[in-house]
């Protein structure tokens, strides 16, 4: 199936826009978010055009009033703040070892600056490379997409490998943009859900992990395993 990938303007940046209160609900190792749909989502789409056509149109009271209307019917919205493509965030590792997904996640990872060591870490530590696997929580397929986030991204099926990817890592790229390129922000923000990790008031990775106590127990273990199975895909 095809991808709808938010357009880029190279104005700004992607970034995510959580209107109601960051509160975190649902099972610790996922966010339950509520898939945007009907009305919501016709006004979701007009929104992501807007935004595309305007920039930091959300730094308006009248664009922040607007999409704060929407919150009471999907708590999770998105907002293209002008999309860029930047290359990667962090320093990625050329080589890295081969999987059964090697072009897509290449694509993704030169797509979205993210790292392809750190993309198959993820998909390893989350699916262990089964495209079809669903979590006790509900997360889907190879990125363990929740029905929510996936409809934010426009990701219409999770199972399929193409789209995982791509939402997947696009998903992370917009966390690691949001914590300005700390990675265990990223992380802990794709388990838990970004309202966590902002309530810790912390700033950079290692205030994060003087503060790693305060996450759930699962999140604190995520973060140790994309470490230790990133350096297993490093070569």
């Amino acid at each position: 199936m095809g991808i709808n990938p938010v357009q880029a303007n190279g104005a700004g940046q992607l970034k995510w826009v959580n209107l109601k209160t960051g509160a975190v609900t649902g099972p610790a190792d996922k966010v339950k978010d509520t898939p945007v749909t009907g009305k919501s989502s016709a006004v979701f789409s007009a929104m992501l055009q807007e935004g595309t056509a305007q920039g930091d149109s959300l730094r308006s009271l009248d664009s922040a009033a607007a999409l704060a209307g929407m919150a009471a019917d999907s708590p999770l919205l998105w907002q293209n703040l002008g999309a860029q493509s930047s290359g990667s965030i962090s320093g990625e590792i050329t080589g890295t070892k081969s999987t059964d997904y090697e072009d897509l996640i290449q694509a993704a990872s030169a797509k979205y600056g993210v790292p392809v060591d750190l993309i198959k870490a993820v998909i390893d530590t989350e699916s262990s490379f089964n495209p079809n696997v669903v979590s006790s929580a509900g997360a889907k397929g190879l990125m363990q997409l929740m029905d929510g986030t996936a409809s934010g991204l426009g990701v219409s099926n999770p199972f399929d490998p193409a789209q995982s990817i791509d939402g997947g890592v696009r998903y992370l790229s917009y966390q690691l943009q949001r914590f300005g390129g700390e990675e265990r922000m990223a992380l802990a923000a794709y388990n838990a859900g970004p309202g966590r990790v902002t309530k810790l008031g912390v700033s950079n990775d290692q205030e994060l992990m003087a503060n790693l106590s305060q996450l759930p127990k699962e999140t604190q273990a995520y973060i140790y395993k994309i470490e230790r199975a990133r350096a297993q895909y490093a070569v």
